[in-house]
């Protein structure tokens, strides 16, 4: 009778896996500059993008630019995609989260095209953002990514994309 391995305690779980998107999340500049932060429940993923004067494209309204909201769309549609490469890795063994670092990370996918529904203006607070992966094949992702304010029912942008995806085994860093 051979004994069992006992399991890792949740909590050493889930602390490797909140590295593992800090480490990712952090090898992106853009984030950093535009102030974008993830939060993970599980698998899933629902960015952030804090208000921030800076952010205001009309002021008269005040709403949210319009640059600013596409560029959330799409980064959160980026590390969804990214995530879920690095959370298959890490869960099927084949990638050990404690060497991940910013400069040492599976490549990001690429946008072949982004469209963007602003459904409303978005309103001088913070926004927030789930992507739905639709289709992710070897070579080829398509996402759909909605953001909201207040209400999660009452979306102010949705956005759908396409994205070459890198092949894996490439070598690592983001470009």
């Amino acid at each position: 009778m051979t004994a069992r391995t006992r399991p890792e305690p949740v909590q050493v779980v889930k602390q490797r896996r909140d590295a593992a998107l800090r480490a990712l999340v952090n090898g992106v500049p853009y984030i950093q500059f535009m102030g974008f932060q993830f939060d993970r429940r599980g698998d899933e993923l629902t960015a952030v993008m804090p208000f921030d004067e800076s952010l205001i494209g009309n002021p008269i309204l005040p709403a949210l630019h319009g640059g600013a909201t596409a560029g959330f769309l799409e980064t959160t549609a980026l590390i969804e995609l990214a995530w879920q490469s690095l959370w298959e890795d890490m869960e099927q063994g084949r990638l050990d989260p404690t060497t991940l670092h910013p400069t040492h990370l599976p490549r990001l996918p690429k946008t072949i095209d982004f469209t963007v529904d602003y459904l409303r203006s978005g309103l001088p607070r913070d926004a927030y953002a789930r992507a739905r992966v639709n289709r992710s094949g070897r070579r080829y992702a398509s996402v759909h990514v909605e953001a909201w304010q207040d209400n999660r029912a009452r979306l102010f942008a949705q956005a759908t994309g396409h994205f070459l995806m890198p092949e894996r085994g490439e070598p690592t860093g983001n470009d």
